[in-house]
């Protein structure tokens, strides 16, 4: 059985999808781009700062199914310029330990919604 997680904490879909599903103690997040949740407007001043509201729109998600960043798994990392990868990866960095971080891949794309210019989905477990 499947279970919808839904925030306001988080943007709302644009389109037909959740912004995450929990399957038995696995939790499905969709790709989060730079959307304020409480403008619902697209912040691309540089990609330090759209990296940090992706992640952070992924923490709401995360803590709306009760869990953190130490219960992620494995997470999807897509940049439309991969000369952004370094700084992406900074930002990324400082939401988990090294020890305990998720196993992920970074793949560079022709363009991503609302041409923002990074997207990143979680897989989580409790």
């Amino acid at each position: 059985m499947k279970t919808i997680i839904k925030t306001d904490k988080a943007p709302a879909p644009i389109g037909p999808y959740n912004q995450a599903v929990l399957v038995g103690d696995t939790l499905y997040t969709s790709g989060q781009i730079a959307i304020n949740p409480k403008t619902s407007e697209i912040e691309l001043d540089s990609i330090e700062h759209e990296t940090e509201l992706v992640m952070n729109n992924l923490k709401a998600v995360l803590e709306a199914a009760n869990m953190t960043f130490e219960n992620v798994i494995k997470s999807s990392i897509f940049v439309s310029d991969m000369h952004n990868f370094s700084k992406v990866n900074a930002v990324y960095g400082t939401f988990f330990n090294d020890e305990n971080a998720p196993a992920r891949e970074t793949v560079e794309v022709a363009n991503l919604p609302k041409f923002v210019n990074v997207e990143i989905s979680m897989i989580a477990i409790k």
